[in-house]
């Protein structure tokens, strides 16, 4: 079933596919990673001012990563607002998404911590550096095929 929002951007031939609605009832739409940064950009200017939450997650061993954007049409006199989720999925060898950080600046401490736990590289954004771990942490702690260093080894060699 398409959803409202869905519906408009086949209406102005905008490519997506849409995922369904939630437990919630939030329309959920799959976005490809070279369109997002422009989609964002129409979602905004389409009254998405408000971006609630990013996160990222693991789809499957040696899968797909996901980043996932919760977003809102905050209008006065609205008393319940609009909302979207968004998923753009990246390659597990090369997993690059734009950043949305010139659209929705709240979404600055999101992406690194996204880029932090499974490597997703978002590009342009301003300050992309772990956040978490430290800079010597060699991996991303929550893909699912993450083998964690063994810490009774390591200080048992010092």
């Amino acid at each position: 079933m398409q959803g409202r929002l869905s519906a408009w951007l086949v209406k102005h031939g905008i490519i997506h596919r849409s995922l369904g609605f939630d437990y919630q009832g939030i329309e959920t739409l799959q976005i490809k990673p070279e369109d997002w940064h422009s989609i964002a950009v129409i979602l905004y200017v389409y009254g998405y001012n408000y971006l609630r939450s990013q996160c990222a997650y693991d789809v499957a061993p040696g899968g797909l990563l996901a980043s996932v954007y919760h977003l809102t049409r905050i209008e006065s006199g609205v008393d319940q607002p609009e909302e979207v989720c968004i998923k753009v999925f990246a390659s597990r060898s090369n997993p690059r998404i734009p950043s949305v950080f010139w659209v929705w600046k709240s979404v600055d401490f999101q992406e690194r911590e996204s880029y932090d736990m499974l490597g997703i590289s978002y590009d342009n954004h301003p300050r992309l550096k772990r956040i978490l771990m430290p800079e010597s942490w060699i991996g991303w702690p929550l893909r699912k095929d993450y083998i964690a260093p063994n810490f009774y080894e390591l200080q048992d060699a010092h």
